[in-house]
């Protein structure tokens, strides 16, 4: 799995021109699932993402999560964070999982970091959505589960 992870002021989905999806201060996440990704790998990244310290304590250093901040979460799939552009001009997403496979392991995430206490927001599966955010810092982590 991969993940782009935004720490952001707030952030919404729309599809169609309707907002499916809303937060406030917390984290976007976008998220990607490899054909090869099993369900530890979903635990893990959760892990990682309910814990990453990249929030600012009181002395401004990223030093709390958002968990413990309070924040929210904001769930995209992307696959396209699969495309290897590496030949040609059109990326492949050949390593890309098919939706029968990248569903269960987007349903698993969300889950554990419900679990985790978090709330959880979802863009919409295979949809053509409309991702707004205003980034907080910036600050934009790449997590992927193969590095771990």
């Amino acid at each position: 799995m991969r993940a782009v992870i935004q720490r952001v002021r707030e952030a919404s989905v729309s599809v169609d021109g309707r907002e499916v999806a809303a937060i406030g201060p917390g984290v976007l996440i976008f998220l990607g699932v490899g054909h090869a990704d099993a369900a530890e790998a979903a635990r893990w990244l959760a892990g990682k993402v309910a814990e990453l310290r990249i929030f600012e304590d009181a002395e401004g250093k990223m030093n709390r999560s958002v968990r413990e901040t309070g924040g929210a979460v904001l769930v995209v799939s992307q696959f396209t964070l699969y495309g290897d552009a590496r030949k040609g001009r059109r990326p492949s997403f050949a390593d890309a999982a098919p939706p029968d496979a990248a569903v269960p392991l987007l349903r698993a995430f969300v889950s554990d970091l419900r679990e985790r206490g978090l709330p959880v927001q979802e863009g919409v599966f295979g949809a053509r959505m409309q991702v707004r955010m205003v980034n907080d810092g910036p600050v934009t982590i790449l997590l992927d589960t193969a590095d771990r």
